[in-house]
């Protein structure tokens, strides 16, 4: 398995395959920090089958990315004791999201937002309706997915259990597209899966982030955990939680710079990150 993850690394240094960067922890880590959403970069050739135009774009990326959570990743990384690993997407998810299902179990394809999105966050045409996903689908989901199995399989042969930590943030005010925009949005919601999150680690993030940002909320407005779907509702040594923090809390919205809560934040992950080591 070891080998396997290694090429995976060596393609990322290729202009063929940018899209993701996997970056090793200590050997006797389990934990992934997954950062899926935190960039803006869309290739070329993946802009020219986007309709709005360049300002629009722009806009759009303010509003659907979760910036800064690449920077709070890495921070967190470097304040753990035992450094964790982590996977991070380079490209926008309006070129793939790599969070959702590829087909028809994905509920956010009521609002044109599935694996390839056609519907921007305020429900205006992204892609033309008649798009078809699989290139796209086939060119940058599928080795994202491959490669996430990969790493969450090494770390259960290496140390026997893996830990993926997704990280992300949200808006402050409900945007047009989310199917649950009515519930709570507390400063950090934590999405938690039945199979896949247990007590113990629903409780060291509560403690970690309820010591920096006070109050606390689960899956409200997101819900869920990431896990590779080779590993989903099968193998019990695969734990997950999904952190979103709310974005006043380290950001001016939308788009905008990084403020002190970014540091806050940062000392709250690496805190989950050394509970959950051990």
């Amino acid at each position: 398995m070891r080998h396997a993850i290694d090429n995976v690394r060596s393609s990322l240094v290729t202009p063929a395959a940018p899209s993701f960067s996997f970056v090793p922890g200590a050997a006797d880590s389990p934990v992934i920090l997954h950062v899926p959403h935190s960039a803006r970069e869309i290739p070329a050739g993946v802009r020219a089958g986007i309709v709005l135009d360049d300002g629009a774009l722009e806009r759009e990326l303010d509003h659907i990315t979760d910036s800064h959570t690449a920077e709070i990743a890495e921070a967190a990384a470097r304040l753990a004791s035992v450094t964790p690993w982590r996977f991070v997407n380079r490209l926008s998810r309006l070129v793939v999201d790599p969070e959702r299902f590829p087909d028809e179990r994905e509920e956010m394809l009521a609002v044109g937002m599935g694996a390839v999105y056609t519907r921007t966050t305020h429900r205006e045409v992204l892609r033309p309706r008649e798009t078809d996903p699989e290139p796209l689908v086939a060119r940058y989901f599928r080795p994202y997915a491959q490669a996430m199995t990969d790493a969450v399989a090494e770390r259960l042969a290496a140390v026997g259990r893996a830990v993926v930590v997704d990280v992300h943030s949200y808006p402050t005010e409900p945007l047009p597209y989310e199917l649950h925009g009515e519930g709570p949005r507390p400063p950090v919601c934590l999405g938690t899966d039945a199979f896949h999150t247990p007590p113990e680690l629903l409780a060291a993030a509560r403690k970690a982030f309820g010591e920096a940002v006070g109050e606390i909320g689960l899956d409200s407005p997101f819900a869920g955990a990431y896990v590779p779907l080779e590993h989903y509702g099968k193998e019990p040594r695969v734990s997950a939680l999904m952190v979103e923090i709310r974005r006043d809390t380290y950001m001016t919205e939308p788009g905008g710079p990084a403020g002190p809560g970014l540091t806050r934040l940062a000392s709250a992950l690496a805190a989950l990150v050394d509970t959950v080591t051990g």
